[in-house]
């Protein structure tokens, strides 16, 4: 049974952050609305922000109280490719730092229309790459996002993989977007009753993104890429998003394919919860299994 809290965040959601995705609106209109909503963001107590620049991108370390200084988690933000920023989910980073008691590098990749594929992709392995470059060990480092920063962190770890960079020490999704095809059931299944996203919206972000670039292009939808060999993978998923499939596949993919993959369905819940962690339980604890995933796979 859901929490009180829980139940209050899911409507929050569906009636003050989802109407932002709608896809009458232009992109410029859905960041700035996005934008608007992060002076309601809290950070917890003790968070350090670094502003960075990396090779021409603007980029944050987000630090909790308690990290070690040489463990980091590149995470790499939502918002279907074209929306999303370091000012959207910085409050999640921070919630990740202290779970995980590693930095966060948040930087600000490209977004579509105006970059679409593979621009996102170009500038997450110019950023893993300027950590290896800076001292830090690939065994210190975990790739993660949330949405279609789940489905880029696991592309660019197929981009490392196949280039012979060193493999980050885990791969760590929130509801990650993997088939930009939107060929999964749950698309139609969970229509209606995911709070959050809408076929619309994804469909536009989607052709954004890809361009002139078929959506099955495994870098664009990695669930159509040889998985074998990856770093081993977590997704979490909520049972009502309509990208549960979008988890599930991927997941079942890696396994068959050798990866150590791990699929966490959490009951009732919506597209990226983790973002209520403040005010929500479930939230709470799925950020907690979050960041012991990628603390438990740094090498000592």
């Amino acid at each position: 049974m859901s929490s009180f809290r829980s139940t209050l965040g899911r409507m929050l959601i569906k009636h003050y952050l989802a109407p932002n995705f709608h896809a009458q609106k232009t992109i410029g209109a859905q960041r700035k609305a996005l934008e608007k909503l992060t002076k309601w963001a809290v950070l917890p107590s003790g968070t350090r922000i670094d502003e960075v620049q990396i090779k021409g991108l603007s980029a944050e370390w987000v630090s909790g109280r308690d990290v070690a200084e040489d463990t980091v988690v590149l995470f790499l933000h939502g918002g279907g490719y074209s929306t999303g920023s370091t000012g959207t989910h910085r409050e999640l980073a921070a919630h990740i730092s202290d779970a995980g008691c590693a930095r966060v590098l948040l930087p600000d990749y490209r977004l579509a229309p105006e970059n679409p594929f593979p621009a996102a992709l170009e500038d997450a392995l110019s950023v893993y790459r300027w950590l290896l470059a800076n001292g830090y060990s690939n065994e210190h480092i975990s790739i993660a996002g949330d949405s279609a920063g789940g489905g880029l962190a696991i592309a660019t770890s197929i981009a490392l993989r196949d280039e012979g960079d060193p493999a980050p020490s885990s791969i760590a999704c929130i509801s990650p977007w993997t088939d930009l095809a939107m060929s999964g059931e749950s698309i139609k299944t969970h229509a209606g009753i995911d709070p959050m996203l809408k076929h619309a919206t994804l469909q536009l972000m989607a052709s954004h993104y890809c361009a002139l670039n078929d959506p099955r292009t495994p870098l664009i939808s990695p669930l159509y890429a040889n998985l074998r060999g990856l770093s081993p993978l977590l997704c979490q998923v909520g049972s009502d998003e309509i990208l549960l499939d979008d988890a599930i596949r991927i997941v079942a993919k890696a396994k068959n394919e050798g990866v150590d993959a791990t699929l966490k369905i959490h009951d009732r819940m919506w597209h990226v919860w983790h973002m209520t962690a403040r005010i929500v339980p479930e939230a709470q604890k799925a950020v907690t299994e979050f960041g012991s995933f990628i603390r438990n796979h740094f090498t000592n």
